[in-house]
């Protein structure tokens, strides 16, 4: 762990020298973290950190006085769920796992895709939408979207654990509902430090002070956002669940699904303080979580320490080291073919942004969080559906 000091509070770096090469946009970021008039005790990178809107990717900051809608970002609820299954991976060959691929591809809308009929939703979803200016007017759009997958990083995965057994993962958040809470809450705390004379280290970080209305009512949309991407994660699950058990053409048990989100703000007690705790693409390492690699490596299902240096907080990834527009640009189509070839996966010209080299080393990860999490599963990729 690395620790740097800023004029106010430090920061914590769950990395080594080397890994610090190449990230000083990111840093920058952190440091208008530690920076910020409501940061506490300190800022903690994880491994997999990374440049984002205002605040680093696997970035995690304590306030009190407020909370800052871009310290959680536009994926509200973005997260992973992982279940295993009774099946084994030898049983199933690259035309069979091709068919179950091409079977969640029909089942589950992917990319700008979604649902043609209203779906509905849990129970109480409308009643707690009301007062919620946001919600209350995309109300339709989620329930068209629920159950579906979106684009950019979110996938479907089958896995195969060291025993052989195959694993379902899937990774999602709450599509553009997420986003449209965001910049409107963003919008209006950037008025607040305008109109009360607070100076931000950024304009992306603008705050919601605890005094105003807006500040719990965006918890509370945020709130909302959650159980929507939990419910959209565990309806594509059960569809993916569904139609591997068409293609092998038997019952299949599916296990307990390890849940986890990250992209949240909760309140927390660390150091005797209560804060609100942002983490942005950064996990509650607490129980069991899941951890997944760039598309085509491997993943891990991992036991929580909940190291209070970390805030109790783990990675959510590998992390990026290519940009997107800079991925497709270096990377060739030969050497994504190459770089996915034992996955059964159609690498789509022009489309690398999601190739294992435009990531981090899962497993240097892993090891630069020794102290955050202990491993428990080590899933490897059969199959990718990707939006």
């Amino acid at each position: 762990m690395i620790k740097i000091e800023t004029e106010k509070i430090p920061i914590l770096v769950w990395a080594d020298a080397a890994d610090m090469v190449g990230f000083d946009e990111a840093i920058a970021q952190a440091k208008n973290l530690a920076n910020h008039p409501v940061a506490r005790q300190h800022v903690a990178l994880m491994p997999d950190f990374h440049v984002g809107y205002g605040m680093p990717i696997g970035g995690v900051m304590a306030t009190q006085g407020g909370v800052l809608p871009n310290a959680v970002g536009v994926d509200i609820g973005c997260g992973m769920i992982a279940a295993r299954t009774d099946i084994q991976a030898e049983s199933l060959d690259r035309d069979t796992l091709q068919a179950i691929r091409t079977g969640i591809h029909e089942r589950v809308p992917v990319g700008f895709s979604q649902h043609e009929t209203p779906q509905v939703l849990w129970e109480g979803a409308r009643e707690t939408a009301e007062g919620l200016p946001v919600i209350a007017a995309r109300y339709v759009a989620a329930s068209l979207q629920v159950g579906s997958l979106g684009g950019g990083n979110h996938f479907i995965e089958l896995q195969k654990d060291s025993e052989g057994f195959v694993w379902l993962m899937v990774h999602s958040g709450s599509r553009n509902l997420g986003k449209q809470v965001c910049e409107h809450y963003d919008k209006i705390a950037r008025s607040y430090m305008q109109a009360m004379s607070i100076e931000v280290p950024s304009k992306e970080l603008a705050y919601l002070p605890d005094e105003v209305p807006e500040h719990d009512e965006y918890l509370a949309s945020m709130h909302w956002c959650l159980r929507f991407a939990e419910e959209s994660r565990e309806r594509m699950l059960a569809r993916a669940s569904e139609v591997v058990e068409s293609v092998v053409a038997h019952p299949v048990e599916v296990g307990t699904p390890v849940q986890t989100h990250h992209n949240y703000a909760a309140l927390e007690s660390h150091e005797g303080e209560d804060v609100w705790v942002h983490r942005k693409g950064a996990v509650r390492a607490q129980g069991l979580v899941t951890i997944p690699g760039s598309m085509g490596t491997a993943s891990y299902i991992a036991v929580g320490k909940d190291n209070p240096l970390s805030f109790g907080t783990c990675s959510h990834g590998a992390g990026r080291v290519l940009g997107r527009k800079e991925a497709n640009r270096r990377i060739t189509h030969e050497e994504a073919e190459l770089a996915m070839a034992h996955v059964v996966y159609g690498v789509r010209k022009g489309d690398y942004d999601e190739m294992p080299m435009a990531y981090k080393d899962i497993d240097k990860v892993m090891l630069n969080q020794a102290d955050l999490v202990e491993p428990e599963v080590r899933l490897t990729p059969l199959a990718v559906v990707k939006g």
